[in-house]
């Protein structure tokens, strides 16, 4: 457990170039499995899967549905992770949470309760205590931030060795409420024209992202930055723009960092993006880096300004992106071709 610490604490973003080819970098991901255009496991029959999966669910993974005949929803979503489960159990069981809960806000849910389910603890091992104890923490502490009810929540522990090397891994499912008077919104992109927002700051961070351990295999670095704290300010601030009507669309920053996000939220309509990065962040960073607290927005220029209010008022940190095109993606005035080259069509 010490040696897992010590890789993590001589970890150093400077000891990663920055791209000197953004479409080199773009085009190798995208080979990735978890960042392709095709979710392979989104259909266990036998029929092919479609390629253009990644644009079909409207609301981007959580499932969304009546529970009575006035309107009423409920959303079930369910998220796993592994990453560094064995050097920091309770910051890892926060981040899921925050990303499972951020997922919903941004839909317009309202999360209420959660299960927790810890897999492939060796109990005979001395880190299995440490593990199930911090990821206890971690559950407890973020279900009393975010205002959560655990309804469930097990170990299972692993008897025989013979398994092979399993990493401990848990596995959250969350229920949230729509009511019939809130707005769901979805992830995609409406219309063009209409004006794009980071809510959330910037920060020159790729630890354990799709980015650095695929591109660069790099597989030995520290968690997303992450603060809790922050991120309940963020994903009140999310709420209230979805009680205003202020955003046509809303995604959480997940997987592939915001290009990936941006990517996920143009090919369900077809259309593109046309941003600017921060100039004080690496740009690596910005596009494909995966901290935590950061929503993309969609706002119609109609209701900006009373977005901007709002968001000043509440103090929450934003930064004006850019635009949304007919097609074309351009990032710094640099175009990377067209929405339907990012897809498995092409």
């Amino acid at each position: 457990m010490s040696e897992v610490v010590q890789e993590e604490k001589s970890f150093s973003i400077d000891l990663i170039p920055e791209p000197e080819n953004l479409e080199d970098v773009i085009f190798s991901l995208m080979v990735n499995p978890n960042l392709s255009s095709i979710n392979y496991f989104n259909d266990f029959g036998k029929l092919t899967i479609s390629p253009d999966s990644i644009g079909n669910s409207e609301t981007d993974e959580n499932e969304v549905f009546d529970i009575d005949m006035n309107g009423n929803k409920i959303a079930m979503s369910t998220h796993a992770f592994h990453h560094h489960l064995q050097s920091d159990p309770q910051k890892a069981t926060e981040i899921l949470i925050s990303r499972a809960a951020r997922k919903m806000i941004c839909s317009g849910v309202k999360p209420k309760a959660i299960s927790a389910f810890l897999y492939h603890i060796n109990f005979g091992d001395p880190s299995g205590q440490f593990i199930a104890a911090g990821a206890k923490q971690g559950l407890e502490n973020a279900a009393e931030k975010f205002n959560l009810k655990v309804i469930d929540k097990k170990i299972r522990f692993d008897h025989f060795s013979q398994h092979g090397p399993v990493p401990p891994t848990i596995i959250i499912s969350m229920m949230g409420i729509l009511n019939e008077s809130d707005k769901n919104t979805t992830h995609s992109l409406k219309e063009k024209g209409n004006n794009l927002f980071l809510i959330g700051r910037t920060s020159d961070d790729i630890g354990s992202s799709e980015y650095l351990e695929f591109y660069h295999e790099v597989s030995d670095s520290p968690l997303p930055e992450f603060d809790i704290n922050a991120e309940i300010m963020i994903q009140n601030a999310i709420g209230k723009l979805n009680e205003l009507k202020l955003i046509e669309s809303a995604s959480p920053v997940g997987k592939g960092g915001l290009f990936f996000t941006l990517l996920r939220a143009s090919i369900p309509n077809e259309l593109g993006f046309d941003i600017t990065t921060a100039a004080e962040t690496r740009i690596d960073a910005f596009l494909f880096g995966e901290a935590m607290g950061r929503m993309l927005v969609e706002v119609n220029s109609e209701n900006e300004d009373e977005f901007v209010d709002t968001l000043t008022e509440m103090k929450v940190p934003f930064f004006m992106l850019g635009h949304i095109t007919k097609g074309e993606i351009r990032i710094d005035d640099e175009s990377m071709g067209y929405i339907d080259k990012m897809t498995a069509n092409v």
